[in-house]
């Protein structure tokens, strides 16, 4: 008996099934009713105003103060937190001690705990009188209520990102790699650059971006940790509740639209560099 061939590319079957099924229809209408519904909803909102007036409100001098406030700190704190999350996954999984399950439970703190909660500890501990604030106000450096306020609040809470994307594909990292790359001579610092760290730069990445995703759109702590005065420690979020209050739903809109069309543009540019990095997985 002869097989015939599929006459359909795979690719194509998965895009495009010849069969629509009742996942596919729960899929799709779970995806339209939550992300796609909401967002159009959103940016037509912010089109009733005209092209004129959206692009006023959109290139405010307050608005431009909060874009940058809000993007520049979440993507240090997501640099930052590469570095630092790295370390501390590659310490979770690769040595025992003493309190490591504790350790590693703290890690997702920022995930359980209230964001206002968190952004009155915050405000608490780096005030000029607390327990870290205290050291760093002889020097006349003020963390709380200031645009440095932001950036430990934005570290706060998109740290477990990237530790927790980690985890998992450092565990699985064989050791025979290590002894393979040792065998033929490599030292410990060869042995990380070549052979270890280019399957973590995906994971890497995705941690990256998805704390910063998570800091830009962070309210709760940062409301209370910052003094919120434009030009200053103002952030995007902020500015929308603001003009909320003001009752200026359509100014708050274009705010909002701004704030989202942005974050996916730099999202799409992160996953770029994702797929990019994929190719130094190791097979």
């Amino acid at each position: 008996m002869t097989i015939q061939p599929e006459t359909v590319p795979l690719k194509r079957r998965l895009f495009f099934p010849s069969k629509i099924s009742l996942p596919w229809i729960i899929t799709l209408s779970y995806l339209l009713i939550l992300l796609v519904i909401p967002t159009i909803a959103l940016i037509s909102k912010s089109l009733t105003l005209g092209l004129s007036e959206f692009w006023r409100i959109a290139t405010d001098p307050v608005a431009l103060s909060a874009y940058n406030v809000t993007f520049l700190t979440a993507l240090f704190a997501g640099l930052i937190n590469g570095v630092m999350g790295t370390l501390v996954a590659w310490v979770l999984v690769r040595y025992q001690f003493t309190g490591k399950k504790l350790i590693d439970a703290c890690i997702d703190l920022p995930f359980a705990l209230p964001t206002s909660v968190a952004g009155l500890v915050l405000a608490t501990v780096y005030s000029q009188e607390g327990w870290i604030g205290q050291f760093f106000a002889p020097f006349g450096i003020k963390i709380a209520f200031t645009r440095l306020g932001v950036f430990v609040a934005m570290l706060f809470i998109s740290f477990p990102f990237i530790v927790r994307t980690l985890q998992p594909v450092l565990q699985e990292i064989e050791p025979e790699l290590e002894e393979a790359a040792w065998s033929l001579g490599a030292n410990p610092w060869q042995t990380f650059w070549r052979v270890l760290l280019p399957p973590l730069i995906p994971p890497i990445l995705t941690g990256v971006s998805l704390g910063f995703a998570r800091a830009i759109g962070e309210y709760g702590s940062v409301v209370i940790v910052a003094s919120n005065i434009p030009f200053n420690d103002l952030i995007a979020p902020v500015l929308i509740f603001q003009r909320l209050e003001q009752y200026d739903y359509e100014g708050a809109t274009v705010i909002g639209t701004v704030l989202m069309l942005v974050s996916l543009l730099m999202l799409l540019v992160i996953n770029w560099l994702q797929q990019w990095g994929q190719r130094y997985q190791v097979r």
